[in-house]
């Protein structure tokens, strides 16, 4: 990007209608190229809590992989992934099965058998642990979003690329399955067949206060709170605002608090971003003016965003409107037409008032049936990818990029970011996609990071430890 001029740039990502970006292909030949044939890709599973589960089922499942550890600082749920990982292998037919467990990623990541790690921890601390995986030279499954501020997701391509490893984001809407509906509407999108795209409508959930007031409690004994803050700012734990205790499945309450996550603006909002960008040829670009309004959670235990609206202005005069009054999921209007996609019957939160019924409303549906038909072989297609987790598992044993790659999931959480700072600012801000960066805004280009509680959590330190900074 250094070598590249900030209008260079800007054409190249107005020109992405024509075709799909083509990426490098960054993995060296490693050592799965001498005995990959029959040889299972080693795994850790770091974090293991609900989503943490449904991550290390979605790769147990495929033969190529084999979960051999896990990694949790809630011991409760680290005995947990233990005994999911190892009860999937004897209904396997395994009569032995010896998953390990570690308290500390770093232990994992010093293992040279274990060849690639699913980083499933709360947002706050994905860039610390993605970010020493890879210069770890481990191959990354990490959530999305891929992390928690801009400069960490910068922070964290450069590691990828610079130690050539591949690296999946769990924008799973990528791939056929089991939500086909995003690619054959951004296909469409991709492709012409709604005309020139005028405007994206996305409606990505509505988190509401939990109506407790903030309350100080004891530490669990079987949590390693002081890890788990990471290099978020110290303060007393509050099980609201980290995971329940007595459930595996519940919604974690960092998801909702400010200082480990930012929100349904980057939680949903990078699910739907991405694929508004893939549609209109931005996946390497972005926005080129934000005007973000919210209203934020107070005197409550949650503090995220609740109502929002944020409209963003992307190259081709493309509007990109956010409102927690629109159906959950994608509206493309364009001059011939439109295409609406979203999962269905799944809802973003429990209390989200803006899906319908399931039987309702298709969740892939056109203005005109002849948008959805068949597109001829010449065409934009987006390549192959019939299960995320199996794509992410091929990628490493090809030696090829993944559906979802670094350097377009870093630009989906720059654009949800950039959002939140205007939110949090009030104000209009002007975004330079080939700088990653705010045009003439000291104060909204201090926001695209924040300072680690301590040099123990500071991913730059990491980074420059290991040469990359």
């Amino acid at each position: 990007m250094k070598n590249q001029s900030r209008r260079s740039f800007l054409k190249a990502a107005v020109r992405g209608g024509a075709g799909l970006v083509i990426l490098p292909n960054l993995l060296s030949r490693s050592l799965f190229a001498a005995d990959m044939p029959g040889r299972r890709i080693h795994v850790a599973q770091i974090g293991c809590g609900r989503e943490g589960r449904v991550d290390m089922s979605g790769v147990m499942a495929h033969p190529l992989a084999r979960i051999v550890a896990v990694c949790d600082l809630d011991s409760k749920r680290l005995a947990a992934g233990k005994k999911l990982a190892e009860d999937f292998y004897k209904k396997q037919g395994e009569s032995a099965v010896d998953v390990k467990t570690f308290h500390d990623y770093h232990e994992v990541l010093a293992r040279p058998d274990i060849d690639a790690v699913i980083v499933t921890v709360p947002d706050h601390s994905h860039a610390l642990v993605a970010i020493a995986a890879a210069i770890a030279g481990k191959h990354i499954y990490v959530q999305k979003p891929v992390t928690y501020s801009i400069a960490e997701a910068i922070g964290l391509r450069q590691a990828v690329q610079a130690k050539k490893i591949i690296l999946q984001s769990g924008s799973q809407q990528r791939s056929e399955h089991p939500w086909i509906n995003f690619r054959a509407a951004s296909e469409a999108v991709r492709n012409g067949r709604i005309g020139k795209l005028q405007t994206v409508k996305i409606g990505i959930g509505l988190d509401r206060p939990s109506g407790k007031a903030p309350a100080p409690m004891p530490v669990p004994g079987n949590l390693d709170y002081e890890r788990w803050l990471g290099p978020a700012p110290e303060q007393p734990y509050m099980e609201g605002r980290v995971h329940p205790q007595d459930s595996l499945s519940g919604r974690p309450g960092w998801i909702t608090t400010e200082d480990f996550g930012l929100g349904m603006i980057t939680n949903w909002g990078a699910h739907h971003i991405d694929i508004a960008q893939w549609a209109m040829g931005q996946e390497l670009g972005g926005p080129l003016t934000i005007d973000a309004h919210a209203g934020f959670m107070t005197n409550d235990v949650w503090t995220v965003h609740s109502t929002y609206h944020v409209e963003m202005l992307y190259p081709n005069n493309v509007e990109v409107i956010l409102d927690n009054k629109f159906e959950t999921g994608l509206l493309f209007e364009g001059s011939e037409g439109s295409v609406f996609c979203t999962r269905g019957a799944e809802r973003v939160t429990a209390s989200d008032p803006n899906l319908p019924a399931a039987d309702a409303k298709q969740p892939l549906r056109a203005s005109d049936k002849k948008i959805l038909s068949p597109l001829a072989a010449s065409a934009t297609r987006w390549p192959k990818s019939s299960n995320h987790y199996l794509n992410w598992l091929e990628s490493i044993r090809d030696h090829r990029q993944p559906i979802a790659p670094i350097q377009q999931s870093a630009r989906s959480l720059e654009a949800c970011a950039a959002a939140w700072i205007g939110m949090k600012l009030k104000r209009k801000l002007t975004w330079d996609p080939a700088m990653e960066s705010f045009v003439g805004d000291d104060e909204a280009n201090a926001l695209r990071e924040r300072k680690p509680r301590s040099a123990a959590y500071d991913f730059r330190v990491v980074m420059k430890n290991a040469g990359l900074a």
